[in-house]
């Protein structure tokens, strides 16, 4: 990415993006920063109403589930067994996102904050920061962060002389894209190998060492902190109907200027497109992948009056996801594409699951197989079983990753493949890509 832009009147994660030195304390103390926290040290209110302004902001998750993070710190019961802990995840692995690594780089401060109150209103005395083993920059300015706010008395024991402790720690992980489930997470943090956890018990219930356990996004958390200072009303109308506030994307591919943008939610993708400088050549636009290299494919025309939203995507055919927008150019090959797409999936899959395992393996060598020439039209027929019978049958949301992609490529570009394995040659390039016969 070539840079990162913030429409400053809106702007709730990356609003220290344009300062002289962004990760520093004094930087964040500049602009309000820490004040809400120290506001709920002094005048301890209760948990439950910060919860309910939290959710009545419609703040949803933004690692991909869009799940109400309101909603899921009430999952956590009252009367729920102690310590109880929170657990941020900044093991930013999806294709084509890469909004997390700029929170932890230049807005640590506000990511500590919103720790800190998500701590609190759930009655957690520590939060485990789980970070993307490839982020060695994050991790050293989150860990410089936290050490500004210990001295400051922010994070603790007996924080601003009060009888509230809560610890803050920043955990690098290995680089292993299924940690970023949250199961996964649970059992790497706690020295085992990442495999995700069959669920029920869900994370709330038996989460790390067996405790409650609540786990968000970074940018979700860094949200938090804005949405305490200037209240739930504020939050809903930067944002649109049933999507509160703003929102990073990460615009990437056959663009002029690829960038993170801080947009939002519901403003349109035409909009974000100007933003990146439009399409890098005079190739019309083809296709998007809208959050991430796991959310199904949309061709131009559904992006024609797109609004990036959670609704909109969903109504278009697709997901809001990462917010991770992969832009395609007419001269795009979606065969090659999709193939590039799926060796990624096989070579991050665990295993534990045999629809997943195989599944992935099985779509990489019926693609390679196409690619190489050597395909017949069952194999089309083939790519899509498989496609529908992985989906939904694997303990993790992985299923999903993997065969969403090809269900929506075939459905939209399905005269691509059909023209490959008749020709034996791209429709787009005229020419034979050549598959991998060793995978």
């Amino acid at each position: 990415m070539v840079g990162a832009q913030s429409m400053q009147m809106n702007a709730v994660c990356l609003r220290t993006m344009n300062k002289k030195a962004p990760a520093a304390l004094e930087t964040y103390l500049d602009l309000g920063g820490y004040q809400v926290w120290q506001r709920i040290i002094k005048e301890r209110p209760t948990p439950s109403d910060l919860i309910e302004t939290i959710r009545n902001a419609v703040l949803k998750g933004r690692g991909g589930a869009g799940f109400l993070s309101g909603l899921k710190m009430r999952f956590i019961a009252d009367d729920a067994p102690y310590p109880r802990y929170l657990v941020c995840n900044s093991d930013e692995g999806e294709p084509g996102t890469c909004k997390d690594t700029l929170i932890m780089q230049y807005n640590p401060h506000q990511l500590l904050e919103g720790m800190l109150i998500a701590c609190y209103a759930q009655g957690m005395s520590a939060c485990y920061h789980y970070i993307r083993g490839e982020y060695q920059v994050q991790y050293d300015a989150c860990e410089t962060a936290i050490q500004e706010a210990v001295a400051h008395g922010f994070v603790g024991e007996n924080i601003l002389g009060s009888s509230i402790g809560i610890q803050i720690h920043n955990i690098l992980g290995a680089g292993s894209y299924i940690v970023g489930e949250e199961s996964a997470m649970l059992e790497s943090l706690e020295g085992r190998p990442a495999l995700p956890r069959s669920k029920p018990p869900f994370p709330a219930v038996y989460g790390l060492y067996g405790k409650p356990t609540t786990v968000n996004n970074t940018e979700t958390i860094a949200s938090i902190p804005m949405i305490i200072e200037k209240g739930a009303d504020w939050f809903l109308r930067l944002g649109c109907e049933n999507s509160g506030g703003a929102k990073i994307f990460c615009l990437s591919g056959h663009v002029k200027n690829p960038g993170v943008f801080e947009v939002p939610l519901g403003t349109p993708f035409s909009t974000l497109l100007s933003l990146a400088g439009g399409m890098r050549s005079k190739a019309p636009l083809k296709a998007i992948i809208p959050g991430g290299s796991s959310m199904r494919v949309l061709p131009a025309k559904a992006t024609q009056s797109l609004t990036m939203d959670y609704d909109a995507l969903v109504n278009a055919g697709s997901s809001l996801g990462t917010g991770g927008i992969i832009v395609m150019d007419k001269n795009t090959c979606m065969v090659e594409t999709l193939a590039c797409i799926s060796r990624f999936y096989k070579h991050e899959s665990c295993g534990q699951c045999t629809p997943c395992r195989e599944g992935t393996g099985w779509v990489v060598r019926l693609l390679d197989r196409i690619l190489s020439g050597d395909a017949s039209k069952s194999d089309l027929s083939m790519l899509h079983d498989i496609a529908h019978s992985a989906e939904g049958r694997t303990i993790c949301a992985f299923g999903e990753a993997f065969t969403w992609p090809v269900q929506s490529f075939l459905t939209h570009f399905y005269d691509e493949f059909e023209y490959y394995i008749q020709h034996k040659q791209s429709k787009v390039t005229g020419r034979e890509l050549k598959g991998n016969r060793d995978v």
